[in-house]
């Protein structure tokens, strides 16, 4: 299998956004939280309002990055200002679809965009039970906040974004 594109998201990927992000939260939600949290109908309306937004961003400095593989999109990353500095929104990889370097082909395409834009660190938000994340996002060289470490029921990451 070749390497996945990586692209910036349009509106019209809407429905291709939204299956894998759906995907991965039932992974590490289910049993843990209430499954209408996460995959209620409400839920899934907030949810697609929330892509709907992402995708329609026009902030140049925020983005949705999809990874498409020989069959789909497989992967997608949004992130954005916020308070000042960058903060990685949504990072998922359809569960089909891990194991095979899109995570990190996704996660290399938002640390060049960062460098080009001269950011200097990111940070994001990782579910407390998500075991398989913190250990993606520590092999990536993201850290605890030492400043925030948890937020609710999630762990506060830091990302030292490398000089180009």
């Amino acid at each position: 299998m070749s390497p996945p594109a990586i692209r910036t998201a349009v509106p019209d990927d809407l429905d291709a956004v939204a299956a894998p992000h759906a995907e991965v939260r039932a992974t590490y939600y289910r049993g843990h939280v209430p499954e209408a949290d996460y995959d209620g109908p409400a839920e899934r309306a907030r949810v697609r309002a929330g892509w709907t937004r992402a995708l329609a961003e026009k902030d140049p400095e925020a983005a949705v990055l999809c990874a498409v593989d020989d069959t789909g999109l497989a992967g997608i990353a949004a992130y954005r200002p916020v308070g000042g500095g960058m903060t990685l929104t949504q990072f998922h990889v359809a569960p089909d679809r891990w194991r095979r370097g899109i995570g990190s082909a996704l996660h290399s395409a938002c640390v060049g965009v960062w460098q080009r834009a001269g950011v200097g660190t990111a940070r994001l938000e990782v579910y407390e039970h998500n075991a398989r994340a913190q250990s993606f996002y520590a092999r990536h060289g993201w850290y605890p906040d030492p400043h925030q470490p948890r937020h609710d029921t999630h762990f506060v990451l830091r990302f030292a974004v490398p000089e180009s």
